[in-house]
């Protein structure tokens, strides 16, 4: 099963997909109102927003960089797509991430502080990746879409290596460049 493949099942299946995109945003609303004002960062409130953020995120990661790639290196028109697998799940994390703020701070919520740092070295990743395919510096002159794949991951492993050094704290260990061999 290739990627296109995947894409068109689940465009086959609409009515289930605007219902996991409405999940997130119904969850953290009823969740907010379930526990009240003020008790989201309690031991099981949060654990639940916790769920609801990687199930938000998750998907709207997936379709923010399939909607890029779409837009930057194919050259395809959001016209000719469906909107509910390109579009949907970035509008459902878009809402689900601010309704969630509303009952709890994401420094209580376990593990957003590794989500939030994998979306911005995905962005970085998809940026340095778009720069150079724009720019054709790099590509090993007309390499294959599996050779900017794997410039890609190489590029991702140095800008998370690169953040872990520049941003970790004190008391954490040193981690030493990554090896290529």
């Amino acid at each position: 099963m290739t990627a296109r493949d995947l894409i068109d099942a689940a465009a086959r299946h609409p009515a289930l997909l605007a219902a996991l995109c409405l999940l997130p945003p119904l969850g953290a609303l009823l969740l907010g109102w379930v526990h009240g004002r003020g008790r989201g960062a309690l031991a099981p409130w949060r654990h639940f927003y916790g769920v609801l953020v990687y199930v938000a995120c998750i998907p709207g990661i997936g379709a923010a960089v399939l909607t890029a790639y779409t837009l930057f290196f194919t050259g395809e028109s959001l016209l000719d797509k469906d909107l509910l697998v390109y579009v949907a799940p970035v509008l459902s994390m878009g809402a689900t991430l601010p309704l969630i703020r509303r009952s709890v701070s994401f420094d209580d919520v376990p593990g957003f502080d590794r989500l939030s740092g994998l979306m911005v070295l995905i962005a970085l990743t998809f940026a340095v990746i778009l720069a150079i395919r724009k720019t054709f510096i790099g590509i090993l002159f007309g390499a294959s879409f599996a050779t900017l794949l794997a410039l890609g991951a190489g590029v991702f492993a140095l800008l998370k290596w690169g953040a872990y050094a520049a941003f970790r704290r004190r008391d954490q260990p040193r981690a030493g460049p990554p090896a290529f061999r």
